[in-house]
C-alpha cells in the first residue's frame, strides 16, 4: 500500500479560495466603486467638495464661468453696449475710448487697496482723506522745490500714505476696536489736517511742472499711463493674494479671525501689512489724481471711499471678509464709473443714477449671503454623505 505523500509544513494550513464578491483586508476601497459607490456629483459640487476629482483645465475653466466677476464684467459690456447703442460717441468718439479706460483708473486704486482691507474682514473709511492730503502734498512739494524728480514726489505720497494706514493698522490690531470705528474717526482728523493745512489755498496746474501734468493726459498704444499704473498694481496686488502664503492667510484671517489665533497665523502682523498697502495706494491715487486733473482743493476725496467700498462689494469681495478677489473689485470700479457717465446719455436723472448703485450694492450683499449658505449646505451634505 502506497503511503500518501504528506506536506513538508504540516502546520500550514491551504490558503482560502478567494470570493470575488468579497474584499479583502488588504483591498482599498475607492470613491465609485464597490456596492455602495457614492453617486456622481455634478462638476460644480466637485469644484467645492473634492476640486482634485477635476483636471487642471477644466478646474479652471469651471472657477471662470462661475465666477462672480464674470457675471460683473457682463453686466459692464452690457451698460457699455446699451450706452453705445444710444450714443455712438459714448465709445467710439475721440475721447471715449480714452475717457472709458482712463477715468476709472483712480478708484480702481482705491478699490484694490480697499479690497485687500476688506477680505480681512475690516474697513478702511480714510482712504478718501488720505488721498486728498497726498495730493496736496504733491503740488506743495513741486511750488516748494521745482526741481524735485517725479519719481520722489510719488515716493514721498506712497511713503505719507502708508504712515496713514499704519496709523489704521496700529489701532485696528493692537486696540481691539472695530475697524468702521476706527477709519471713521481718522477720516474726519486728516480731513481736518487737510482743511488746516489747505484752507482756502488752490493748487493749479500751473503751479506743477508740464512733465508731471503730461502723465495725466499720456497714452502707450492707445491705452493711458494712468490706467497701465493701474493695471500693474492690480496684477501684482491679485498674483500675491493668489500664490502667495501671505495673500492666503489674509483670507483665512477674514473667513474666522478667532480660528486664524488659534491656528497660529500672525494676525496683526497681516492687518498691519493690509491697511498699509490700503493707505499706500491712496496716497499713490492722490499722486495721479493731481496729474490727472491739475487742480487740488481741500475738497478733494469727498464721498470717494464710498464709492471704493461699493466697488470692492460689487465686484464680489464678501463684506464679511474671507472671499473675492482684487479683479473682481477692478471691474465693480469700472462698472461704477461707467453708469455714472452711461446713465446722464441715457437721459436718467441723477437721482436715479445713485438709485441704480445703491441696488447693485444691495443685490451684491444678498447675492454673497445666497451663495454663502448654499455653500454651507453642500459642504455639510457631503459631510454627512461621507
Amino acid at each position: 500500500m502506497t503511503t500518501p505523500r504528506r506536506s513538508s509544513s504540516p502546520l500550514r494550513s491551504p490558503e482560502p479560495r478567494e470570493d470575488p464578491g468579497q474584499m479583502s483586508h488588504t483591498d482599498v476601497e475607492r470613491p465609485g466603486s464597490g456596492p455602495q459607490a457614492a453617486p456622481d456629483v455634478s462638476t460644480g459640487e466637485a469644484l467645492l467638495v473634492e476640486p482634485s476629482r477635476l483636471s487642471p483645465t477644466r478646474r479652471a475653466l469651471t472657477s471662470v464661468l462661475r465666477s462672480r466677476e464674470l457675471s460683473i464684467f457682463l453686466v459692464l459690456v452690457a451698460v457699455v453696449v446699451l450706452a453705445t447703442t444710444k450714443n455712438s460717441s459714448f465709445l467710439f468718439s475721440a475721447d471715449g475710448w480714452r475717457n472709458f479706460l482712463l477715468n476709472p483708473s483712480i478708484l480702481l486704486l482705491l478699490a484694490v487697496g480697499q479690497g485687500v482691507v476688506i477680505i480681512t474682514r475690516n474697513v478702511d473709511l480714510s482712504v478718501g482723506s488720505v488721498m486728498a492730503l497726498t495730493a496736496y502734498l504733491t503740488g506743495r512739494l513741486f511750488i516748494e522745490q521745482p526741481n524735485l524728480p517725479i519719481v520722489a514726489v510719488v515716493a514721498a505720497c506712497l511713503l505719507l500714505g502708508a504712515v496713514l494706514g499704519l496709523v489704521n493698522g496700529v489701532l485696528v490690531a493692537y486696540g481691539k476696536v472695530p475697524a468702521l470705528v476706527i477709519t471713521l474717526g481718522t477720516m474726519y482728523i486728516f480731513r481736518g489736517i487737510m482743511l488746516t493745512w489747505a484752507g482756502s489755498d488752490r493748487i493749479n496746474a500751473g503751479d506743477m511742472p508740464r512733465e508731471f501734468l503730461s502723465l495725466g493726459t499720456q497714452t502707450v498704444l492707445g491705452i493711458p499711463l494712468l490706467t497701465i499704473v493701474a493695471v500693474l498694481v492690480l496684477a501684482a496686488v491679485g498674483y500675491y493674494l493668489h500664490t502667495a502664503r501671505g495673500g492666503r492667510e489674509l483670507y483665512a484671517i477674514g473667513s474666522d479671525p478667532d480660528a486664524a489665533v488659534l491656528y497660529g497665523l500672525p494676525v496683526r502682523r497681516r492687518l498691519l501689512a493690509a491697511f498699509v498697502l490700503s493707505g499706500a495706494l491712496a496716497g499713490l491715487a492722490g499722486a495721479l489724481y493731481t496729474a490727472r486733473y491739475g487742480t487740488v482743493s481741500s475738497s478733494v476725496g469727498n464721498g470717494i471711499e464710498l464709492q471704493a467700498v461699493a466697488a470692492a462689494v460689487i465686484g464680489g469681495i464678501a463684506i464679511f471678509g474671507g472671499s473675492g478677489t482684487v479683479w473682481g473689485a477692478a471691474i465693480g470700479a469700472f462698472l461704477l464709473i461707467t453708469i455714472n457717465r452711461a446713465l446722464p446719455s441715457l437721459g436718467i436723472e441723477d437721482f436715479w443714477q445713485r438709485a441704480v448703485v445703491g441696488v447693485l450694492i444691495l443685490g451684491a450683499i444678498v447675492l454673497d449671503r445666497v451663495l454663502a449658505r448654499r455653500q454651507a449646505r453642500k459642504l455639510a451634505e457631503s459631510r454627512d454623505h461621507a
